[in-house]
């Protein structure tokens, strides 16, 4: 796993400057220190799910509420949320997702790869837009540009962190 993560601060920087209150997330280990910093801050509400589609109905009743929202979790939880994605497109309720990618750059398990592979072309097929980062020092920016194009336009926005950023993991470690 690749440690430095100084890009999870910028992501945390920017919730806070773009008023996003509620976070969602399955627990993940690309998302790690950003999760931590979110717990660690009151001004969230941080909201562990036991499974990513919760997470799609919980930024729903934020919006509702006045609130916004964001969804982290790992491209392997994609698919488990794309039926409730329909909750997002007929409404026409935006929503904002971080997806760390898996199944790529250094992946060691293979059951991670077929998901990893889909992750942008399902996404796009259920009407989200996404944007994709490679580049570490690129993610802070695609991160506000996502937040800004959500709530601006009212549309769902993925930002997928490839899996040469986030870094891959080893479990001989």
């Amino acid at each position: 796993m690749n440690e430095n993560v100084d890009w999870s601060d910028e992501i945390f920087s920017i919730l806070l400057e773009q008023r996003i209150k509620q976070v969602a997330y399955v627990p993940d280990a690309g998302h790690k220190k950003l999760i931590e910093r979110v717990n660690e801050d009151n001004y969230f509400r941080d909201v562990p799910l036991t499974s990513e589609e919760e997470g799609v109905a919980l930024l729903s009743g934020a919006w509702l509420g006045d609130e916004r929202g964001v969804l982290l979790m790992q491209s392997s939880g994609v698919g488990n949320i794309i039926n409730m994605l329909s909750i997002s497109v007929e409404c026409r309720f935006p929503l904002f997702m971080i997806i760390t990618m898996r199944g790529e750059w250094g992946e060691f398990n293979p059951w991670q790869v077929p998901m990893g592979k889909a992750t942008q072309s399902t996404l796009e097929a259920m009407d989200v837009k996404v944007i994709r980062v490679d580049v570490p020092d690129k993610v802070a920016e695609t991160v506000a540009a996502g937040i800004k194009l959500t709530f601006d336009s009212g549309r769902m926005v993925a930002v997928l962190i490839g899996q040469r950023v986030i870094g891959s993991k080893d479990w001989n470690r």
